[in-house]
């Protein structure tokens, strides 16, 4: 029997979980604080609607789906694990490294599955980019830097860093296999008191530095995550079609008579199985809750990217 999930919240990303469940054929509910947008969501997908309240204690629920502002993020974690249900919660998974190891701790207390949603772990050219690094494909990796940069969305409580960044965070954390060793911020605020702009540079264990700069307030939209390695770089590009998202570039430098000398070579376009995330992501949740095997997006690694978050955070007057 498939597990049933609820989506609680049922704004922009939460109804995006709501179809792709669907379309997995485990949606059994939705929930919001506004009813009637949850009525309507039930509706259209043919399932119940619960109010928040009573969805914790709801028997014929399995597992819940958190799509909300990240300042409810712990408190309703804790309480659906308190409750016996497995979670997936939205990033960050909460404001406050202390709160995301309190929802940690009471997974580990209830033997409940707590996943994170950074979703770009399930991208097919991320999956395939780390399967290129874990192979020695581009050699040691000496550097891997991140853009991140669009027009909006704009919120009252999170800054571009801490709305941007996790999910970039989280792939570097993948690739590297460790925590920073030192995390520098830098931001700029334009509209209020929240950065617009912010850069994080970090430097790892073994000496490999990491740069990644996201803005809410830039003209054209950019997702790249370039990793540079001694034997090649390798660029993923989310903005490119399929064919292109994932190019190696075997450009070579060295000395020559006391003189650095190099060749540039033309992009290799690598092959990409087209695919989801969002709904690879939810399959991976739904094979975690019917196998109790741990995430690939951890609670434990949620709380690194936290620590990241508020090392490289900027206060603005």
């Amino acid at each position: 029997m498939k597990p049933r999930i609820a989506v609680l919240g049922c704004g922009y990303w939460g109804s995006n979980h709501i179809r792709t469940l669907k379309s997995l054929g485990v949606l059994a509910a939705v929930s919001d604080a506004n009813e009637a947008r949850a009525e309507g969501f039930a509706s259209e997908h043919e399932c119940v609607a619960i109010s928040p309240d009573a969805l914790f204690e709801h028997a014929e629920i399995d597992a819940i789906v958190l799509a909300l502002p990240p300042q409810f993020h712990a408190e309703y974690a804790i309480r659906a694990m308190r409750s016996g249900k497995d979670v997936l919660v939205e990033k960050p998974i909460a404001l406050t490294v202390e709160d995301a190891e309190r929802s940690v701790s009471v997974a580990h207390e209830t033997g409940r599955i707590i996943m994170v949603g950074h979703v770009l772990r399930f991208h097919p050219a991320f999956e395939k980019l780390k399967s290129l690094i874990d192979q020695g494909d581009l050699g040691d990796i000496r550097y891997i830097h991140s853009h991140r940069l669009g027009l909006g969305k704009f919120h009252t409580e999170n800054d571009a860093l801490w709305d941007l960044a996790p999910h970039d965070l989280s792939m570097i954390l993948a690739l590297t296999g460790a925590a920073p060793e030192e995390v520098r911020g830098e931001g700029a605020a334009l509209l209020d008191h929240l950065s617009d702009f912010a850069h994080l540079h970090m430097r790892f264990p073994g000496g490999l530095r990491s740069h990644l700069f996201t803005s809410r307030l830039n003209p054209y939209r950019e997702r790249r995550l370039t990793v540079v390695g001694d034997k090649a770089m390798a660029v993923f590009d989310d903005v490119e079609p399929w064919g292109r998202k994932l190019a190696v570039y075997r450009h070579a430098v060295w000395q020559d008579s006391g003189h650095w000398a190099f060749t540039t070579n033309e992009p290799t376009y690598v092959d990409v199985e087209e695919g989801m995330p969002l709904t690879r992501e939810l399959q991976h949740f739904l094979d975690c809750i019917e196998t109790r095997s741990e995430p690939r997006t951890t609670g434990e690694e949620a709380i690194e990217v936290l620590r990241i978050l508020t090392a490289g955070s900027v206060t603005h007057g």
